[in-house]
């Protein structure tokens, strides 16, 4: 059932109307009270520092930490994090909003107490990545020691073959000196059309095994681009000198598992006031790694059908795939996640209805068998997709997520904070002043009306 969906702005925050869009998720998988999102939310002091959500009562209530290094009164570039599964270090990748002009600036992060007022440690610094994606997970060594294995996938493009899709990977991060380890490998061993498309999203499991799905770009012109969807595994942790070579694709004889080739995407376009082009989300099921399942988006009959979300499943470790088990017509924003029964989760946001009544409404729904039997649609959060107005891109993100700890799932998305009851057919709380009856928003004075914007909200779905 639906346990908690609730908007993670403080009380304290009343007063803002900012589109804190693009929504990331972490939850300490040994106690799992103990979260952390993300959003493109500015320090409301205007300090040096953008700041992270955190929760230590299970997502029940919220604050701010202006922890995150760079310009925080404009808060950073795109933001994931990640806790380690032992020890409680959080990770997290950026970019900063400290670049030179036309530049993207990745960092990779550290913090071994994610409650505390203290900047970040900064790991890796360096220039021309996009969209840095977080996963973390820890073993134990020989020594008996704990050592944490940290995961960034990212699209980089200091490579200069145009395969872009690469992995920063740490196999003992938790407390080693800046760069911790950590090692830039390429998962693009194929040949692209001059790069590979943002996403690269990656799924870990407790016996080594990673996985990861890209977007291979293989041809196109202008912003209509012709794209595969390729994934790659490492059975080692990627310990190994070769890492993500472990999987090779059945018809080429390459590194890589193509799963589906030749899908249409029309990068940027726009749909609800969202822009268009790269979804992407990768789950393994934590009891059998040989189960993976993934979801993208794509124009499957070209340019003039619509923009759908498709997912799909392997049971033999990514050497073939089913046909599509979910399409979600002019879906956005596929998270996937897998709990200790191997149950599917999965959410999504889409855009419904014609014209000025159209919405975004965000999903959640549980698969036990790859739907194969009906499932039950939980509607969490519905609103006019025109209102409020965007005032940049991307408008709701190019990402949520979805996390599962035990038979839990964690959840967390964005979209307009409008006060009325009935987009929240499973209810939902506020911490920011609001007045339900007048459907209005109020600033600090609890008198003044707030305009609607973006704003990020959490949600538990307990078994």
């Amino acid at each position: 059932m639906l346990d908690r969906l609730v908007n993670l702005i403080p009380a304290s925050l009343s007063g803002e109307a900012n589109q804190d869009s693009e929504p990331n998720l972490a939850v300490d998988p040994q106690h799992p009270t103990k979260i952390v999102a993300t959003a493109f939310t500015a320090d409301p002091l205007h300090g040096p520092n953008a700041p992270i959500y955190v929760s230590t009562d299970g997502g029940l209530t919220w604050s701010l930490r202006t922890v995150i290094p760079g310009d925080g009164p404009f808060g950073t570039g795109d933001i994931t994090v990640g806790f380690a599964t032992e020890g409680g270090v959080l990770y997290a990748g950026i970019l900063s909003a400290n670049a030179p002009s036309g530049k993207t600036r990745l960092q990779i992060l550290r913090t071994a107490n994610f409650v505390s007022m203290s900047t970040m440690q900064v790991l890796v610094d360096r220039l021309d990545v996009d969209q840095p994606w977080v996963v973390a997970g820890s073993i134990r060594a020989a020594t008996g020691q704990t050592q944490d294995r940290v995961y960034v996938g990212s699209n980089d493009f200091s490579e200069p073959n145009g395969q872009t899709a690469s992995v920063d990977l740490s196999m003992d991060a938790a407390t080693a000196p800046a760069p911790a380890n950590f090692r830039t490998r390429r998962v693009e061993r194929g040949n692209t059309a001059g790069q590979d498309g943002p996403p690269v999203r990656l799924a870990i499991h407790p016996d080594g095994t990673v996985y990861a799905v890209h977007q291979r770009w293989t041809g196109g012109h202008g912003s209509t681009v012709s794209m595969d969807v390729v994934v790659t595994r490492d059975d080692g942790g990627g310990a190994g000198n070769d890492p993500f070579s472990a999987l090779i694709d059945g018809t080429a004889g390459s590194i890589g598992q193509r799963v589906v080739t030749g899908r249409t995407i029309v990068f940027n376009a726009s749909m609800g006031q969202e822009r268009l082009g790269a979804d992407s989300a990768i789950a393994v099921d934590p009891s059998d790694s040989d189960n993976v399942w993934i979801a993208w988006g794509d124009r499957p009959h070209g340019v003039s059908s619509s923009w759908t979300i498709h997912v799909r499943g392997s049971s033999d470790r990514g050497r073939t795939w089913s046909p599509d088990l979910r399409t979600v017509p002019k879906g956005k924003n596929p998270s996937l996640a897998v709990n200790s029964d191997g149950d599917l989760g999965f959410s999504c946001q889409q855009l419904a209805g014609r014209g000025s009544s159209q919405q975004w409404v965000t999903t959640f729904e549980i698969t036990t068998d790859g739907w194969t039997t009906p499932v039950q649609r939980t509607v969490l959060h519905q609103a006019l997709a025109l209102r409020p107005v965007h005032t940049f891109l991307p408008y709701l993100g190019d990402y949520a997520r979805l996390l599962a700890v035990d038979r839990d799932f964690h959840g967390v998305f964005c979209g307009s904070n409008h006060a009325d009851r009935g987009n929240f057919p499973g209810g939902v709380s506020y911490q920011r002043n609001v007045d339900w009856n007048a459907q209005t928003l109020l600033h600090l004075d609890g008198v003044t009306p707030v305009p609607d914007s973006i704003d990020p909200f959490y949600f538990r779905w307990t078994q």
